[in-house]
Parts: structure tokens; sequence; C-alpha cells
């Protein structure tokens, strides 16, 4: 998948020489409690491609906050902090939930006196009874499954700058949203919005989620190395699920491993991958920034837009 002429791609060894402020770098401790479960990322990752994205965002947040006040003196009216916000896209198992976690703490220690918050779209996931209520469990996932008008009210919500925003938890465990649990949002400087349907336009929609982003990431991958991360990520899961009869994936651990593989396959061609080829890829042209892993989750090169 190759974008357009409308983007600059910088390998990584070019991309590594834009850092120049002296950031703080994570820990070796907490960058591994900020990695997904078969994902891969070292320090020396976080040196060569986060420092200088975060440098990049710079930019951007400084521009976002001038504009800001510019537009409010022009208009004499008082100046209204909102915060920027960033989304992260790509494809289900490419690491964008990594890249998130990773892009946080990194920004956390780029603006130690700032509120970075992060959010998945899972939340706003229907729930699995409403999904099955509406005939559509097969396609959770799609953009059909998301509740769009509460993600829209929810972003609305945080531009204008409401102190307490609640947002719905989901639960990998279980497999479905938390009934009646929320956390809590409370005035982020900068806020990252991670989720496979972010950067989509939902035909239904008169406003989309993108609409509120200030800088958007995609994650890519060549779609072979995908489904072998997707599968690899179901056999880790299916281990730790051995001992937890209430988690979603006890009864794949403790029946037979062969026929358990060969549904996730199953799943992954019938939904997975039609729902990136035919929902997720097409969005990428929409990104900001793309950043392209190879064998091993190794990050090789990226590409920003030009304008």
């Amino acid at each position: 998948m190759i974008p357009n002429s409308n983007y600059y791609q910088i390998s990584r060894e070019e991309w590594r020489t834009f850092h120049q402020e002296d950031v703080p770098i994570l820990s070796e401790d907490k960058l591994e409690s900020l990695i997904s479960l078969n994902d891969k990322l070292s320090l020396a990752d976080v040196k060569d491609i986060y420092l200088p994205l975060v440098e990049v965002i710079d930019l951007y947040t400084k521009n976002y906050r001038s504009l800001r006040r510019m537009k409010s003196k022009f208009l004499d009216r008082p100046y209204e902090p909102s915060p920027m916000v960033i989304g992260v896209s790509g494809s289900v198992a490419v690491g964008k939930s990594t890249t998130a976690r990773v892009l946080q703490n990194t920004l956390g220690k780029f603006y130690p006196e700032k509120n970075i918050g992060l959010v998945t779209t899972d939340g706003f996931l229907y729930s699995n009874a409403e999904l099955i209520k509406r005939g559509i469990l097969t396609r959770k996932g799609f953009p059909e499954s998301y509740d769009m008008e509460k993600l829209i009210q929810f972003l609305l919500d945080v531009k204008i700058g409401k102190p307490y925003v609640k947002y719905p938890v989901y639960s990998h465990r279980i497999y479905d949203v938390i009934s009646d649990d929320y956390n809590v949002l409370h005035e982020p400087d900068i806020l990252i919005v991670e989720g496979i349907n972010v950067l989509q336009l939902p035909s239904n929609q008169q406003i989309y989620a993108s609409d509120f982003f200030d800088f958007s990431i995609y994650v890519d991958a060549e779609i072979e190395n995908i489904e072998k991360w997707y599968i690899e990520r179901f056999e880790m899961l299916m281990d730790l699920a051995k001992d937890q009869p209430d988690n979603y994936y006890y009864n794949y651990a403790i029946g037979d491993r062969d026929e358990a593989i060969a549904m996730a396959r199953e799943v992954w061609k019938s939904v997975n991958l039609k729902n990136l080829q035919e929902f997720i890829a097409p969005t990428m042209t929409r990104a900001d920034l793309i950043i392209h892993k190879s064998d091993n989750h190794h990050i090789d090169y990226l590409n920003i837009k030009k304008y």
C-alpha cells in the first residue's frame, strides 16, 4: 500500500536525524508496560521514531494554539483553551495501541506540565447484546457496529472544553463493552484518540470523528504480516486464558488448539481482512503521517503529508 505523491517518504535513518531537543526517554520498565501483547518496540525505536514525532507534533501544537489566539483576537472574543486532538488508526493487530500509549508517554516527557489524555474507540462499540439484536455481531469492528453519535458527542464535548467528559469502557477480557462503567476525561491539553475507525467517513454522518483531529497517524504494514501478528496474538491470548474461566478466550484455550487457530484464520479472512480492505486501508491517505512496519514490527520508513 503506497501513498500518493502528496507525501514525502522518509527513511528511518533520515527520520532519526530530525530529533534536536533533549527529551528524557522512557525507562525500559515503563516501555515494557506500554507494549501490546505481541508487539515489539525498543528504546532505540523510541529514540529514532517517537522523539522526532513529538517534535513534529510540537510544531502542530504551537501553530494550533497560535491560530486559536489570533482568531479570538480577530473576532474580539475571549480566548478559550481547547485540546489538540491526535487520531491514531490502522488495522487490528498492527500495533496502533502501542503507538498511542508510547506517544502519550513520550509527549508526557516532552510536556511534563501538560495533561496528555488517551481514549480508544473500542468503548464506543455497541454492546454484544445490541449487535446481536441488530444482526451484525459478525460485523463487529465494521463502521455500523459503532455508536458514532456517542463518539462524535464525546469529541465535541472535549473540544469545546467541557471540564468532565465521560466515555465508555471496553474489556478485551470479556470481549464486550462493560455495562454502566465509564472513565472520565478531565480537561486534557492533548488528547490521543486511537481506533480502527477514527479516519472513516460513515455515510450516515454529517460530521466525522476526523473533523476534530488536528493531527492524525496511520500505522501500516503488509497484509501478510498483519495476519501473522493477528494469529500470534490470538495464540498468546489463549495461553493467558487457560486458568480464567470468565475470559472470552477460555473455551478456545481448553479446546482443540488446531481447531481454534483454524477458526481464528477464518475470522481474520472473513471479518478483519474484509474490514481492513474495504473500510480501514482506504482511509490511510487521510492521515498526516503514515508509520510503516516491516517484518518483526520493525519501523523502516514514514510518510508525512506535504501540505
